[in-house]
């Protein structure tokens, strides 16, 4: 029988903008534990408050309303009186903290969980826009965690001579979910009329993305069809995105949807820069398009290289010329052989395997 505590998840991204690790991996806290996701807070014009709505399968989201124009450490105080009082009313008392923001451990640091868990998903102090205090708070949330795992080998390597117990624990993948995109017949209605060949991309639209490069491979093969699925982040504005008659920008869609826009693509493409906020990604993206039966075509991201490129699961290129021709040889390839290779690395891969050994390591803590 597991230990009883609740948790506590303070993330920096918002539950329903885009469902990745800390979704796959906190949602399956909540058949046995109460779950709380705590996002960043919103600053607008009224008085405190904190929203609380459920979610399916018995997660709570709360989000802090604070108002413009007190200092950040009024803010903190605010915001320690809004989670305080949900904590009372609740009876939270027994309770493990789960940070993806080191941001929000100034505000948290005086409460006293039975078990501090740092979950490092991205190098957070390279992304654009990045506050100069994210380091101090990183440093400090390091010293308090008793546990830190590390979604990638390279945020692996970056974090595990710094704390003692550092468990590289990947991202990985729901086969079944992205597998569906194998025997899926009907289109969705924006995709269905976009000529072939089609060469996709899903996920978040950025200043990860090599933008440069998808209008010069666009330019290259006007023949082709670009579909980008995803909501454009804040940190850019839509002026970067590439505007060409073969790049069709569908928005961003449910994560029960992806497959279905997986099934019409010829080849699945992962066109990041290569700079300091993509030195450390280790995209869920790749296993996903693999379980889908896709052909991949990705830059050098080291992590990509070292799991997939190597062994020949995904195709490498980063230049405009290599990119079209290492998409031209994906499409060609010789399906059968590639699908078994990729089926035989993802039987090795589930989201419950990973999150089995973090509950496994938590209760180890809070049963002490």
């Amino acid at each position: 029988m597991p230990p009883e505590y609740d948790l506590i998840c303070l993330s920096h991204l918002r539950w329903d903008f885009v469902y990745q690790r800390p979704q796959h991996l906190v949602s399956r806290f909540a058949p046995q534990h109460r779950v709380y996701f705590v996002e960043e807070p919103v600053f607008d014009s009224g008085v405190p408050r904190l929203d609380v709505s459920d979610r399916p399968g018995g997660m709570t989201v709360l989000v802090a309303h604070l108002p413009w124009g007190p200092t950040e450490a009024e803010h903190g105080q605010m915001y320690r009186r809004l989670l305080d009082d949900f904590m009372h009313q609740n009876e939270i008392t027994n309770y493990v903290l789960w940070y993806y923001t080191p941001m929000m451990f100034s505000w948290t640091a005086s409460l006293t969980p039975k078990a501090v868990v740092f979950d490092v998903m991205d190098e957070l102090t390279a992304f654009a826009g990045a506050p100069p205090e994210l380091v101090e708070r990183e440093e400090n949330l390091l010293r308090r965690a008793d546990l830190v795992f590390a979604g990638g080998r390279s945020l692996y390597d970056g974090k595990k001579d710094r704390h003692p117990r550092v468990y590289f624990l990947a991202s990985s993948v729901d086969v079944p979910h992205f597998a569906q995109a194998r025997q899926m017949p009907e289109e969705p209605f924006d995709q269905k009329d976009i000529p072939h060949p089609r060469l996709g991309f899903f996920g978040v639209l950025d200043e990860r993305f090599d933008w440069p490069l998808l209008s010069a491979v666009a330019e290259l093969r006007p023949d082709w069809h670009w579909i980008m699925v995803g909501p454009l982040s804040g940190k850019i504005p839509e002026s970067v995105l590439p505007q060409r008659p073969n790049i069709h920008y569908l928005g961003g869609k449910d994560y029960a949807d992806l497959p279905a826009y997986l099934a019409g693509w010829d080849a699945a493409t992962m066109p990041f820069a290569r700079n300091e906020a993509t030195r450390c990604i280790s995209p869920t993206k790749t296993p996903e398009y693999l379980a889908a039966g896709k052909p991949v075509v990705s830059t050098s991201i080291l992590d990509v290289v070292r799991q997939y490129g190597d062994i020949g699961l995904v195709r490498i290129a980063d230049t405009p010329e290599d990119f079209v021709a290492a998409c031209e040889a994906a499409m060609r390839e010789d399906a059968p052989e590639r699908l078994a290779r990729g089926d035989a690395m993802l039987s090795e891969m589930s989201w419950d395997t990973i999150w089995g050994k973090m509950h496994t390591l938590i209760g180890e803590i809070v049963s002490k």
